[in-house]
């Protein structure tokens, strides 16, 4: 029985709410280091520096930080400086012309005209805005502009002080989706093997649906290679660990290629289950294999090292798939052409050339 719109609604919501949690779960340091940050700037205006209600402070701390490791030490460039521009506008004009609708307008045009002029990106531009409706609006205090723009400084220097301090985390994670993208390619193969064994139509399609939905593990992987160089850049004390992310994110062409050409396997072997075409029971030994050569670059990648204990494994794949028997069906030469492409992809993961991986295969059977 196929289930009902109730049931899809229900799973469907389960699935986003496991997806939300995994989102907080992922973010949750740089949450709480805003949250932190925030108040150690207020702290430092209010309880040290003696300011009433320092409110630029935590603002510039908070958005200088944002949730996002990328481009933080000019975030907090631009921040300060749209702020200061903000506040001077602000103060000045507020000061000779009054406050009210079209005074606010007049003032919101300079401030962002004047951000543009100086070359300034999205943020500075916002915010020199966002400060000068604040200033002009709720605190047209012409008195206290030094005090303002010091505040944003504080924010400023506390984001900058925050943004050094970052966790391993981010710098774990791509070789822990590597290692994920690389057991879903182990997955794949192996359940297309023993497709290929036992032609079952539905475990086929079920089979082409789960390997059509791969494509946001290439997304995660990426994602997470962008946020180590990231972190890498903003922190100085995790500069020592570029050179080993750098061959790691190097590592991403390659597997987004294994996982598409084992797509590309599901479906042919998929193909060939519907049409009842059967698929040499080599070509399912050597999907079977090379599941398990992919587990173990999988727990290599894990591990943090180049996975070149699953060579032998792969090469000797590769050399098996040079002496299988031929077939005329078009469905199963993609499928052992694909294993062929497979096996190429992840000896590039055991730091072996595109050369010398391609070279280490000998020439299809004829």
């Amino acid at each position: 029985m196929e289930p009902g719109p109730l049931d899809r609604m229900w799973s469907h919501g389960r699935t986003s709410l496991r997806a939300r949690i995994a989102r907080w779960q992922s973010k949750r340091w740089q949450i709480a280091q805003c949250a932190l940050a925030a108040g150690a700037a207020w702290l430092v205006a209010s309880d040290l520096l003696g300011h009433q209600t320092p409110f630029f402070a935590p603002i510039a701390a908070v958005v200088s930080l944002g949730t996002s490791y990328g481009q933080r030490l000019r975030r907090v460039v631009e921040v300060t400086l749209g702020v200061a521009i903000g506040v001077f506008l602000a103060d000045a004009l507020v000061n000779q012309v009054g406050s009210g609708w079209w005074q606010l307008s007049i003032i919101v045009a300079l401030a962002m005209s004047t951000a543009f002029l100086l070359d300034g990106g999205q943020i500075f531009v916002t915010q020199a805005a966002v400060q000068s409706i604040v200033v002009s609006t709720l605190l047209p205090d012409p008195g206290a502009a030094f005090t303002r723009w010091t505040d944003a400084l504080i924010g400023g220097g506390v984001a900058l002080v925050a943004a050094t301090v970052v966790p391993a985390a981010p710098l774990r994670r791509p070789r822990e989706q590597a290692a994920v993208v690389v057991r879903k390619v182990a997955q794949l193969l192996r359940a297309a093997g023993e497709v290929m064994v036992d032609g079952e139509v539905e475990r086929a399609m079920a089979l082409l649906a789960d390997a059509r939905s791969t494509d946001y593990l290439i997304r995660e992987l990426q994602a997470a290679a962008d946020e180590g160089l990231s972190v890498v850049a903003s922190s100085p004390f995790r500069v020592r660990h570029k050179g080993n992310l750098r061959r790691m994110v190097e590592l991403v062409d390659p597997l987004d290629r294994s996982l598409r050409s084992t797509r590309v396997l599901v479906r042919q072997t998929a193909v060939a289950a519907y049409h009842r075409r059967p698929v040499p029971s080599s070509y399912s030994l050597l999907a079977l294999d090379l599941a398990d050569a992919a587990d173990l670059v999988a727990e290599e990648l894990q591990a943090d090292r180049m996975a070149e204990a699953a060579r032998p494994a792969l090469l000797a794949i590769g050399g098996a798939s040079g002496t299988v028997e031929r077939t005329e069906e078009l469905s199963s030469e993609v499928v052992l052409a694909q294993i062929r492409s497979v096996v190429v992809d992840l000896l590039l993961l055991t730091g072996m050339s595109q050369i010398e991986s391609t070279d280490a295969l000998p020439p299809p059977p004829r």
